[in-house]
């Protein structure tokens, strides 16, 4: 395990956000939800990039290089030409995490019909974590809500640094000690 400051990455996936014609929303939202829910010092940078398998793929190698513990891509997990960003990060990804995104979509699917339109999912890659979230910051909050209690201790087991998290937001899961 990494004794470090844990290093967050976002990276919103837009063409319009990258070219400066929409604001971007998603970034954003990763990172409110992060700073509301992360107790430990965590050090958390932005990047915005163009849709398209490539640009993502790319964007993950450097962060990854970079050991970011946690990655957070928001935009372009549905069924549109340009959403690509599910093949990208698997582009990436060594192991997929099927369940998040399994767990994300069941909840997503409480609030609106469309969600079984989305393909975020999970992964790892090298010692960082990847997950993918829709880019609306209430769907963000949605998705992370269902599936953080269980991204500490994954960080512990692909020796990344540890985060904590506040319990009367999200309490994280670790086994307890024999």
């Amino acid at each position: 395990m990494s004794l470090s400051q844990p290093k967050a990455a976002i990276v919103t996936v837009s063409d319009r956000a990258s070219r400066g014609e929409y604001e971007d929303k998603g970034g954003p939202g990763c990172e409110d939800y992060l700073r509301g829910v992360v107790t430990s010092p965590l050090e958390i940078e932005r990047h915005i990039i163009p849709d398209g398998r490539e640009s993502v793929a790319e964007k993950l190698r450097e962060l990854v290089a970079a050991e970011a513990d946690l990655i957070l891509v928001t935009g372009g997990t549905g069924p549109a030409p340009r959403d690509e960003t599910p093949e990208g990060c698997a582009d990436v990804i060594e192991k997929e995490l099927a369940g998040f995104g399994e767990e994300m979509r069941r909840a997503s699917l409480l609030e609106v019909p469309t969600a079984i339109l989305s393909r975020q999912s999970a992964g790892i890659a090298g010692k960082s974590l990847i997950i993918m979230v829709p880019g609306k910051p209430s769907a963000i909050a949605t998705c992370l809500d269902a599936v953080f209690a269980a991204v500490p201790y994954c960080l512990d087991l692909i020796g990344a640094a540890r985060i904590d998290t506040d319990p009367a937001r999200i309490e994280a899961f670790r086994p307890k000690k024999k």
